[in-house]
């Protein structure tokens, strides 16, 4: 499997392109502000057609360009029926500082919008797009339509896309609209008993780590068997709407999320 990962955007979030190999169909995961020209260019290099285009929440870094995106490769953008409206109104899912500095852009829904979850138990979806099955865990917390993205290697490895619900040390605030520290606790449980050790998880912001490595050092997800979730990041670089904590290093055979490369699973 190839995937292709770049930070873009003020707050620095992670967009994905996976597909089973270069030269064929892929899907594009969460792109954000500033994300059209570098995903164009990946586009480019691997000589890959996107097919649709996933959404881990509505928050506008993780699907700023996602309408651009959408009308520039004719896809749909599939997301959960909670955090629809935010592809037009993102500002309901901010805080007034935040709203702020969105601007005066007028903000657009995709011309196609198909809604996870809506035809199975609201709770988890399976797409068979680009050649890939796809998982889409709801993991309502960070927004209420948050989901985990999980897929599983011709090998057998797991790989998920936790969007900002899990983070590398760290897990989404809950301080804003949409926000539940309840259910996060709850996302991240049902996290740790789905996904193995070696899975290798792709966040929203920051480096790629493991299952096993964020449940031996990620507080967060130690505080999900009922304790605290904080609201905010451990200490380190935190941006503003994920509350990303310090990135451990990339666990060994992965590409790191600051860079576009390959890595094959």
């Amino acid at each position: 499997m190839l995937v292709a990962g770049f930070p873009a955007g003020t707050f620095q979030a992670n967009c994905y392109l996976l597909a089973p190999g270069p030269g064929g169909p892929c899907v594009v995961v969460d792109p954000g502000e500033g994300a059209s020209a570098p995903l164009d260019r990946a586009v480019a290099e691997y000589g890959l057609t996107p097919a649709a285009i996933l959404a881990t929440h509505g928050h506008p870094d993780h699907v700023h360009t996602a309408a651009e995106a959408a009308r520039t490769y004719d896809v749909p953008v599939w997301i959960r029926p909670e955090d629809r409206p935010l592809l037009r109104r993102p500002w309901l899912a901010l805080n007034d500082e935040l709203a702020a500095g969105l601007g005066d852009r007028p903000w657009s829904e995709p011309d196609t919008v198909r809604e996870l979850g809506a035809s199975a138990c609201g709770t988890e979806t399976v797409l068979d797009v680009a050649g890939l099955r796809i998982e889409a865990l709801h993991t309502p917390g960070h927004t209420e339509g948050s989901v985990v993205f999980r897929l599983v290697t011709e090998e057998g490895g797991q790989v998920a896309l936790t969007g900002d619900t899990l983070l590398p040390g760290s897990a989404g605030r809950t301080d804003l609209p949409g926000g539940d520290p309840a259910a996060l606790r709850r996302s991240l449980a049902m996290l740790a008993e789905v996904l193995d050790d070696a899975a290798v998880l792709l966040p929203g912001h920051g480096r790629s780590t493991t299952m096993g490595q964020e449940k031996a050092s990620n507080p967060w997800l130690a505080a999900s068997d009922g304790g605290p979730v904080g609201v905010g990041g451990a200490a380190g670089g935190a941006d503003a709407l994920g509350r990303t904590g310090a990135a451990p290093a990339a666990p060994r055979g992965t590409a790191p999320a600051r860079e576009t490369g390959e890595r094959r699973s």
